[in-house]
């Protein structure tokens, strides 16, 4: 197994970085959810409703996979480095999937991505150096207020919008998958305070991001 110095994990962060905000993010094998439907006929309101939708979501994957990244970077166990890193990969899917369909639906992703990684890396970072249990319990507490907010919006998207649906669907799935193996490889469940503190972040990025 090939061993890294600091400096290469920098390097290896930074075109990370550069890949989600701006490029073209490395993904798994899946295939798009999406593309088992036919694109449904939507009004201008329903298409702009549900591209602000998934825009949100863009972001908040872009927010995740920083999140990822940082932990990763400060993980002292090599097995939990590795989970974060396959979890970050499997985020880069949801990136993928979201983006497309943004693109489908006329509109465009945040402006404010770049902002948003810089800030969840940072935060992904003191989670890790923290301490494996609180890096791990960070992740499984960010999961589970992703899944709330997806189960928001699966049911505010137009109900004839099968696309957008099966990606969130499939993300639902894959966000509740990372928190189960979060808390049992020894996540820690975070103080109240955090926990509320999380959810305020959260919730002044959806907002911004609807919008812009």
């Amino acid at each position: 197994m090939r061993h890294y110095s600091p400096i290469d994990h920098l390097l290896i962060n930074l075109d990370q970085a550069v890949r989600t905000v701006f490029g073209k993010p490395q993904v798994t094998e899946r295939p798009n959810p999406a593309d088992a439907h036919e694109d449904s006929v939507l009004s201008e309101e329903e298409r702009r409703r549900a591209a602000c939708l998934m825009r949100v979501n863009h972001a908040g994957e872009v927010s995740a996979q920083a999140l990822y990244q940082g932990q990763a970077l400060t993980a002292k166990l090599p097995e939990v480095r590795e989970k974060m890193e396959r979890a970050a990969l499997e985020e880069n899917d949801h990136l993928d999937w979201c983006e497309g369909r943004i693109k489908e639906l006329g509109s465009h992703t945040s402006v404010l991505n770049p902002a948003w990684y810089a800030g969840s890396f940072a935060i992904g970072a003191l989670a890790g150096a923290a301490g494996d249990k609180w890096s791990l319990g960070f992740v499984a507490e960010t999961e589970h207020q992703v899944v709330k907010h997806l189960e928001d919006h699966l049911q505010h998207l137009p109900h004839q919008d099968m696309k957008s649906r099966a990606i969130l669907e499939q993300m639902k799935e894959d966000e509740t998958h990372h928190a189960t193996v979060a808390l049992e490889a020894g996540g820690a469940a975070l103080p109240w305070p955090v926990k509320k503190l999380m959810g305020l972040v959260s919730r002044v990025m959806t907002l911004t991001a609807y919008r812009i």
